[in-house]
C-alpha cells in the first residue's frame, strides 16, 4: 500500500490508521502549497485533487476519509480498528461523517480557504468568521460527547483518527480545545503509532 498525504493535512489521521495496523507501505509527500495536488502526476491517480489516497497492492485506488478507514479497519481486523457491535459502529460512523463533512469541510475549509465560498473578496473575513463558529461549535458537540471517556466509542477506533486531526489542527493553531478534547489528545500523543506519524511528518 502506499499513502499519498500532506504533512498535517487530514490524511494525518489516515497515517495513523496504517501505522496501528503495522502492515508495510510506503508513504509519498504531497505539497499542497505547491499545488502538487493539481497537477497531472497525481490527478492521474487521484483525480478529485486532494488527500488522503491510497494506493492498493493491486493498483486500484480508494479516496475519500470515511472510505479508506473503513477499508483498512475491516482489512486488517486483527489490529481492531473497527468498533465491535452496532450501537458503537454506528456512533464511530456518526463521528466520522461529522468530522468530515461538517467540522472540516464546513468549518475549516471557510477558514483557511474562504476564497471557496465566498462571492466576493470583501465577504472573506465573514466567511472565515462564519467557519470559526462552524468549527468551535463542532468541536463543543464532540467534547460533551466524549464526557467519561478514554476513546469515542470504547477501544481504539476509526472515530479516533478522524477525532485526532481537528484535534491536532486545533493545537496547531495555538487554541486550546475543550477538557474532555484535550485529554483524548494527550492520550493520542502518547499511543506509540502516532508518536511515529507526528515524527516522520516532521511535528516530533
Amino acid at each position: 500500500m502506499k499513502l499519498l498525504y500532506a504533512p498535517g493535512a487530514c490524511s494525518i489521521g489516515i497515517h495513523v490508521l496504517l501505522e496501528e495496523i503495522g502492515a508495510p507501505f510506503e508513504l509519498e509527500r504531497v505539497s499542497l502549497r505547491d499545488g502538487e495536488h493539481l497537477k497531472e502526476g497525481f490527478t492521474s491517480r487521484n483525480p478529485k485533487a486532494k488527500v488522503p489516497t491510497l494506493i492498493r497492492d493491486d493498483g486500484s485506488v480508494l479516496t475519500e476519509f470515511p472510505a479508506i478507514a473503513y477499508y483498512l479497519a475491516q482489512s486488517f481486523p486483527a489490529a481492531k480498528l473497527w468498533p465491535e457491535g452496532l450501537e458503537a459502529q454506528t456512533r464511530a460512523l456518526e463521528i466520522i461523517d461529522y468530522v468530515v463533512a461538517t467540522i472540516h469541510m464546513q468549518g475549516f475549509s471557510r477558514m483557511f480557504a474562504p476564497g471557496k465560498f465566498a462571492p466576493s473578496a470583501a465577504d472573506a473575513e465573514a466567511v472565515k468568521k462564519r467557519g470559526l463558529e462552524i468549527f468551535e461549535t463542532g468541536l463543543t458537540l464532540l467534547d460533551a460527547a466524549l464526557g467519561g471517556k478514554d476513546y469515542a466509542v470504547g477501544p481504539f477506533s476509526v472515530a479516533d483518527a478522524a477525532l485526532f486531526y481537528v484535534e491536532f489542527w486545533r493545537q496547531s493553531g495555538k487554541l486550546p480545545l475543550p477538557a474532555h478534547l484535550a485529554a483524548h489528545y494527550q492520550r493520542m500523543l502518547a499511543r506509540p503509532a502516532v508518536q511515529r506519524v507526528m515524527k516522520s511528518e516532521g511535528f516530533a
